[in-house]
C-alpha cells in the first residue's frame, strides 16, 4: 500500500503551537494530531521562527509561511525558457494570451499553458521589475487587469494589414538610417484640437499637422500629404500604436511606405 504524505495545514500548526506551549513532547503531540512523530519533529526543527525566544516558542503563522515558500517553484514560464520564448514571440506578434494558449494546445494536441498563467507571468514581471514595457506584450497594453469601460475587444483585429513592429527592418533600430518615422496624436480635451505628429528617427525632425478629429481616413490622407514631397529614401516606414485612428495606414503603401504597429 502506497502512503501519500499530506502537508500540515494552518489549523494543525496552531494545535502544535498550543500543545508545544503546554510542554508536551513530540510523541503526545503526534498522537493528538494522528501524525507520525517524525512529522512533528521535522516541523518543529524546520519551521521554528528564527527570532523565537524560549518564551515565544513555535509560531504557527511563520511556520506556515516558511512551508509555502519551500513548496513554491516559481512560475511555469520562469522555469521553462523554451516555452517562455515561444509565448513571448506569439505575444510580440500581436496575439492575445488566449490565442497563444490555444495555438500551443493545437500544436501539441494537449493543453500546454493556460491564458491565465500567461497573464499572471506578465503582471508578475511588471510588479517585480517595474519595467512597464512588459505591458506591451498584452493586447490592450495595460499595467493592471480589468476593463476601463471601453468596448470593442482587441483593436488589432480591426486594423487591416496590421504588421508588428518586430518585422520592421533592423536598420531602423539604431537611428543610423534616415526615412523611418513614428506617428502619434496629441489630444486636448474631449472636443479640443487634435495634432498629428510625425517624428523622423534619424534626424529627429518633427512634423505636425492640426486635424478636426481623429477619424482614420483624414489621418491617413494627412500623413500622405506630409510625406509625399520627400524622396523615397526619406520615407521608408512609419510606426504607429494600435489605435484604430491609424486603421487606414495601408493607403501609405502606394507611396512605397511600409507601416508597422
Amino acid at each position: 500500500m502506497v502512503t501519500h504524505y499530506q502537508q500540515l495545514n494552518i489549523t494543525e500548526r496552531g494545535e502544535i503551537a498550543r500543545l508545544s506551549d503546554a510542554q508536551l513532547s513530540v510523541r503526545p503531540i503526534a498522537a493528538a494530531l494522528d501524525r507520525a512523530p517524525s512529522t512533528i519533529s521535522r516541523e518543529l526543527d524546520r519551521n521554528a521562527s528564527a527570532s523565537a525566544s524560549a518564551t515565544a516558542g513555535y509560531q504557527p503563522e511563520y511556520a506556515h509561511q516558511q512551508a509555502q515558500a519551500r513548496c513554491w517553484r516559481g512560475a511555469r514560464l520562469e522555469r521553462d525558457a523554451a516555452l517562455r520564448e515561444t509565448v513571448l514571440s506569439g505575444l510580440g506578434a500581436g496575439w492575445s494570451p488566449a490565442q497563444v494558449s490555444g495555438r500551443l494546445a493545437l500544436e501539441y494536441g494537449r493543453p500546454v499553458i493556460s491564458h491565465e498563467s500567461i497573464y499572471r507571468f506578465i503582471y508578475a514581471q511588471l510588479a517585480r521589475t517595474k519595467d512597464y514595457s512588459w505591458r506591451l506584450y498584452l493586447p490592450r497594453g495595460k499595467s493592471k487587469r480589468g476593463w476601463r469601460g471601453r468596448r470593442g475587444g482587441n483593436t488589432i483585429v480591426r486594423i487591416p494589414e496590421w504588421a508588428p513592429l518586430s518585422q520592421r527592418s533592423p536598420e531602423a533600430n539604431d537611428r543610423g538610417t534616415p526615412g523611418h518615422w513614428e506617428a502619434d496624436l496629441m489630444l486636448f480635451g474631449n472636443h479640443g484640437p487634435v495634432l498629428l505628429l510625425l517624428h523622423e528617427r534619424h534626424s529627429r525632425l518633427l512634423l505636425a499637422c492640426r486635424l478636426p478629429g481623429k477619424t482614420a481616413t483624414p489621418i491617413a490622407a494627412a500623413i500622405a500629404r506630409m510625406l509625399s514631397p520627400l524622396p523615397p529614401e526619406l520615407r521608408r516606414s512609419v510606426a504607429f500604436d494600435n489605435g484604430t485612428e491609424f486603421a487606414r495606414h495601408s493607403r501609405l503603401h502606394k507611396l512605397g511606405i511600409r507601416t508597422y504597429f
